[in-house]
């Protein structure tokens, strides 16, 4: 053979980034040796069928090393061109700076941020013990893959990765191995400066299995280290890989200047010399290229599982069908008929209660109907209401459970869910305060990048919450929220609202929705069945007087009822009044210009509503309205204190009108 198949990577990273002025080249040659043991040896996939259910999944934590993931997919035969490498972050490339979600290229996640890479991983091997533990009868495990992770000093200095390693552990996610590239060196150079933690003792700690010492560069070492820890089904495991970053590039390997730089047109000849490679740009030898091909190799291994699936679909028919149907979350055929009877019921039961009460009577029905919605809340379950007499808690021993206590991990709660939303079978959803999700965010937004079908259910909304004071009374997060594309930020004002936020969120296959919901009891507000079918526009006319309208009403939760009341003041006054329900901007500004336009005229002056930073109404008022909001930091004191403090009354509405709209 030319050289060494390990330097094919090194190769295609070194003049990738080198070609593009941009990159990570460190990583790629360091980890290069393990990649090709993993991909080769042990990696069960087939290039051909990028998305075959049982294949093992890798995900790339350290994903500014993209280029090692890129080289293995063109090298093993996946759909990625020379062209594409040549093309390495340059526009339009699918090819990106960091790897993002292409399930065809073996890119099994969206990864940058250090450490979430991690948390997916969880997600998917939770996601592989849960469908295993429904599915699997006997001997014939029709799920029975492994997770393997890349992952760096970098992820293992970010919190996310204590929260999700420790979870892992508890979980005995003995199908999950972790390569970790212990090469000592970060951006700011040798890291005994700032990171000496015990890794090995710290995951022990955890309940993982660790082996350590392993010589990231020696084929048979790493061969070794994966085959011991595929042996072990009770423990997820450590590889600990001593490597060097850099790894080929005289004089640069070992150093942080090979970290996130290009190597230099002169590191990068000596390196081919000492390959005795051609030194052409992008030059892979042909027998490197039939060495690394896995595309015969990857049909085997999944028409030898396609046997298991034959044996078990004739044995088990309504089981297979049931995984089926389950990989693709299919909502049932009669699924309009579905939502009709609920709302029905809904509207036959009228109740005022507290948002995040409605949601758990919501969460009860719906189960009945989208049996693999998959539950979970951050040690918060009693108060987010997130848990249901369908719901059954996941464990070590019980995976078949559908509903995972998170514990106090907000951040590792929002990854994993993505994690288990990329694997499918289930629509995960979590239960925190809505003052977390900042603890969350960087995770939600990588859902809303990935166009992830989440759900997270943020409850104690506003300073309705009362006495637990402004460390826990959400003012900006709504406005923090509406300002991830991809997001649905939805704030129902009472059960039936919130039983359309539900629906909503489960239909949506385009991204995340984020539901906020009151501590406080809102009252029901009576509609006709027009109107509730408009709640699914995002916004929608609640009230409008016999009187042509002389001010808009515009609301969201808990003070859709406030305006409501001011909505009686202005009307006793002899003037004409509409009250809006804005219960999902996002999708109120996916509807036509004239449905909007139709429901909040331009000609007629607004004023918003609502127990929170200001910042998202300016695009409703434009200039012709006024924004009743909170944007300060709220107090401790009870609820209703609070909304006479911060000027959330009918009394102050009716002010706000007489003063701007009656000449």
């Amino acid at each position: 053979m030319s050289y060494n198949p390990s330097d094919a990577i090194r190769v295609l990273a070194a003049d990738a980034v080198e070609k593009a002025k941009s990159g990570h080249p460190g990583m790629p040659m360091g980890m290069a040796e393990i990649a090709e043991v993993l991909w080769k040896r042990y990696l069960s996939y087939n290039p051909a069928n990028p998305y075959w259910i049982n294949r093992d999944r890798v995900v790339v934590s350290n994903g500014h090393g993209s280029m090692l993931l890129y080289a293995v997919s063109f090298l093993t035969g996946y759909g990625l061109t020379l062209d594409d490498i040549k093309s390495f972050r340059q526009l339009d490339s699918i090819t990106a700076g960091h790897p993002e979600l292409n399930v065809k290229l073996g890119i099994e996640t969206t990864t940058g941020p250090l450490g979430q890479g991690i948390s997916n991983a969880v997600g998917m091997a939770i996601a592989e013990k849960h469908m295993g533990s429904i599915f699997n009868i006997g001997d014939q495990k029709i799920i029975d893959h492994y997770t393997y992770v890349l992952l760096g000093d970098g992820c293992l200095m970010e919190g996310i990765s204590h929260e999700v390693c420790s979870l892992a552990g508890t979980l005995g996610l003995g199908k999950l191995i972790m390569l970790y590239d212990d090469n000592g060196i970060s951006i700011d150079g040798d890291t005994q400066g700032w990171f000496t933690d015990n890794t090995p003792q710290r995951f022990e700690s955890y309940g993982w299995q660790v082996i350590n010492h392993v010589d990231g560069h020696d084929h048979e070492a790493i061969g070794k280290a994966i085959q011991e820890a595929k042996l072990n089904k009770n423990q997820p495991t450590l590889i600990c890989c001593k490597t060097i970053i850099g790894k080929g590039a005289p004089g640069k390997q070992g150093k942080s200047s090979s970290h996130g730089a290009p190597l230099g047109q002169q590191e990068i000849d000596i390196l081919k010399d000492s390959l005795s490679c051609k030194n052409e740009p992008f030059y892979i030898p042909e027998d490197i290229l039939s060495f690394w091909n896995h595309r015969e190799d990857g049909a085997n291994a999944e028409e030898e599982w396609k046997k298991v699936a034959n044996n078990y679909r004739q044995s088990y028919p309504e089981q297979y069908d049931a995984l089926l149907n389950r990989l693709s979350c299919t909502l049932p055929d009669n699924w309009k008929n579905i939502k009709s009877s609920l709302y029905d019921d809904m509207l036959k039961n009228a109740e005022s209660k507290a948002t995040r009460q409605a949601s758990q009577d919501a969460l009860e029905a719906l189960y009945d109907y989208v049996p693999y919605l998959f539950g979970g809340s951050a040690d918060l379950t009693g108060s987010n209401n997130t848990f249901t007499s369908k719901s059954k808690v996941f464990s070590e021993v019980e995976a078949s459970g559908n509903y995972l206590q998170y514990g106090v991990r907000e951040f590792a709660m929002a990854g994993i869910m993505n994690g288990l939303s990329l694997y499918g079978g289930v629509i995960p959803y979590s239960g925190t305060f809505l003052v977390f999700s900042d603890y969350s965010r960087n995770a939600l937004r990588m859902s809303a990048l990935m166009k992830l079908r989440t759900i997270h259910v943020f409850t104690h909304d506003s300073i309705g919450l009362g006495e637990d004071g402004p460390t826990h009374q959400p003012i900006e997060h709504l406005a923090s929220l509406r300002s991830i594309p991809n997001m649905s930020v939805w704030r129902p004002c009472d059960t039936i609202e919130t039983l359309a936020a539900w629906i909503s969120a489960i239909e949506n296959i385009n991204g995340p929705s984020s539901i906020a919901l009151s501590r406080q009891s809102l009252p029901f507000q009576n509609r006709t069945t027009d109107q509730v079918g408009l709640i699914a526009k995002g916004g929608y006319i609640l009230y409008n007087s016999s009187k042509q309208a002389e001010v808009q009403l515009v609301a969201t939760g808990s003070e859709v009822a406030i305006a409501m009341d001011a909505a009686r003041l202005i009307e006793d006054a002899g003037y004409g009044v509409r009250v809006v329900s804005m219960p999902c901007m996002e999708i109120f500004y996916q509807q036509d210009i004239s449905y909007q336009e139709n429901v909040l005229p331009k000609d007629i002056y607004k004023i918003t509503i609502e127990a929170g930073c200001g910042m998202p109404w300016w695009r409703i008022i434009g200039d012709n309205g006024y924004i009743i909001s909170i944007d300060q930091f709220g107090a401790s004191a009870p609820a209703e204190q609070l909304y006479k403090k911060f000027n959330l009354t009918p009394i102050k509405i009716f002010e706000v009108f007489k003063e701007k709209c009656i000449i």
